[in-house]
């Protein structure tokens, strides 16, 4: 499944200042790669030193705050929650693995999926996330440690290792965003959801639009009754008309943080 094809032209920088690329670029141990960080400060952070804040890990940050960077149009995430701060009064650190470029698809793979996809290097990305950039983020910043404070997000593929990073570590990761997962590549994620049930405390939102194609719906409707079979509150959102682009993922990403975390 694919977007429309990006716009030749140079797209202006949109971030917003509270928006940064971290200078120091973090090893991926087993994948002999680096990679950059961008992050998210909410507004009163640098105003209230004794204030701690949730996080929320998505991938693919190179889509989440900045036009020039994101060939399909940005998610917008930084002013999505700065109108959060001001109707909610709910704030949060956002830190945006980059994705790998054309190692994008076998870092977030979990299981291989011969002969298209024979290489799955998800284990080890996840494992990035859970014992490099978090604790990296944990201890250069001031953030809320307990699982409840701390999600996980993606689209697409970035959806489906996002749930995979759930289920294998609820120690670390109590809520996930998954925007239109791609189920079709990875089967098997009905047997991780059987054998590692999540606990009642956590928290889950799935998005799909219904002209993504004819497998989309059929397949996250699956799984996630096969999550609602467990004690965790689980979501669905069908948006009529959506389709697989990050149009659609930045209209539906405010109302999904707004469930996840429970604000009213």
């Amino acid at each position: 499944m694919a977007a429309c094809s990006p716009s030749s032209e140079q797209r202006p920088p949109t971030a917003q200042p509270n928006v940064q690329v971290l200078a120091e670029r973090l090893a991926m141990p087993g994948l002999n790669r680096e990679r950059t960080l961008r992050l998210y400060l909410p507004p009163s952070y640098a105003a209230s030193p004794d204030r701690r804040y949730p996080v929320i890990h998505m991938n693919d940050a190179q889509n989440l705050f900045d036009d020039a960077t994101a060939p399909f149009g940005a998610w917008h995430v930084g002013e999505t929650l700065d109108g959060l701060a001001r109707t909610k009064g709910f704030e949060a650190i956002v830190v945006g693995i980059d994705h790998g470029g054309d190692k994008r698809v076998p870092e977030m793979l979990p299981w291989p999926n011969p002969p298209r996809f024979p290489v799955a290097e998800g284990e080890a990305y996840i494992g990035f996330i859970v014992q490099v950039v978090k604790p990296w983020i944990d201890s250069h910043y001031r953030t809320q440690r307990k699982p409840a404070s701390t999600a996980i997000a993606g689209s697409s593929i970035a959806a489906l290792i996002a749930q995979v990073a759930l289920h294998r570590h609820p120690e670390v990761f109590g809520r996930a965003l998954l925007f239109s997962p791609a189920y079709w590549i990875a089967p098997r994620i009905d047997v991780l959801v059987r054998e590692r049930p999540l606990p009642a405390t956590a928290r889950v939102y799935v998005y799909a639009g219904d002209r993504e194609d004819d497998e989309m719906l059929p397949l996250v409707e699956r799984v996630v009754g096969l999550l609602a079979q467990g004690r965790a509150a689980v979501t669905l959102h069908v948006v009529p008309g959506a389709k697989h682009n990050e149009a659609a993922w930045r209209a539906e990403f405010g109302r999904a943080v707004v469930w996840l975390f429970e604000l009213h």
